[in-house]
């Protein structure tokens, strides 16, 4: 048994026959109840819609370094921010939640992590957050409102530095119910406005009815 690495701050477990993804962290505190194991948290691709992106897609791209800045829109209680903030240890994730609830849980982690910003708003009105956020490395986006696309393509024209990735992860039953997952997965990404498309997996056996979309802005 022993980890491997597959991105900085990523590594894969690999034993009888079994695959789990873990990250490295100085904060060795369960946020969700996952396992703890020499120095690493298990990562769960049923509680993470990037962990499974990441064992479905290995590197799926990922432009992630230690020092990254990442603008995090719905990051509910923590439990994808938590692996992020492991990755990018030397760097910040601005964390963007709409719900008080959630927020509390939210805040209890950022009493541990000196690289999360906590911000409770509106993913749909980026400007509100404008005094709190820097231009950033990497927008990651899991939201459940209808206009997932153009959420996206606001915070990366306020926010996503030229040449910088969007991952949004789609969901698409929040988009329109009546229509197929697949014809709103590409009815979205047409909407998607000052970005060029770069790649999109589905997220099955993990996410039903969930599209990883990423994009990257144009540095022109």
């Amino acid at each position: 048994m022993s980890f491997r690495e597959i991105l900085p701050g990523v590594r894969l477990w690999e034993a009888e026959g079994q695959k789990k993804l873990a990250t490295k962290s100085a904060d060795l505190v369960p946020v969700y109840g996952e396992r703890i194991l020499e120095g690493h948290r298990f990562w769960d691709p049923f509680r993470s819609k990037l962990a499974a992106l990441l064992l479905k897609d290995r590197g799926c791209g990922l432009r992630l370094n230690r020092e990254a800045s990442v603008l995090y829109l719905g990051a509910a209680t923590g439990t994808t921010v938590s692996h992020i903030s492991d990755i990018i240890a030397g760097g910040m994730v601005y964390a963007v939640e709409f719900s008080p609830r959630a927020m509390r849980d939210l805040l209890l982690l950022c009493e541990r992590r000196r690289n999360i910003v906590p911000i409770l708003a509106d993913a749909a009105q980026p400007e509100d957050y404008c005094a709190l956020v820097e231009p950033v490395d990497l927008i990651y986006q899991d939201v459940a409102q209808r206009n997932q696309a153009e959420i996206a393509s606001l915070n990366c024209a306020r926010y996503l530095k030229p040449g910088g990735d969007l991952l949004l992860m789609l969901k698409t039953r929040s988009v329109d119910v009546t229509a197929s997952p697949e014809s709103v997965y590409r009815r979205e990404i047409k909407n998607l406005k000052g970005l060029d498309l770069l790649e999109a997996t589905d997220l099955l056996p993990f996410h039903q009815d969930h599209w990883a979309v990423r994009a990257r802005r144009s540095i022109l």
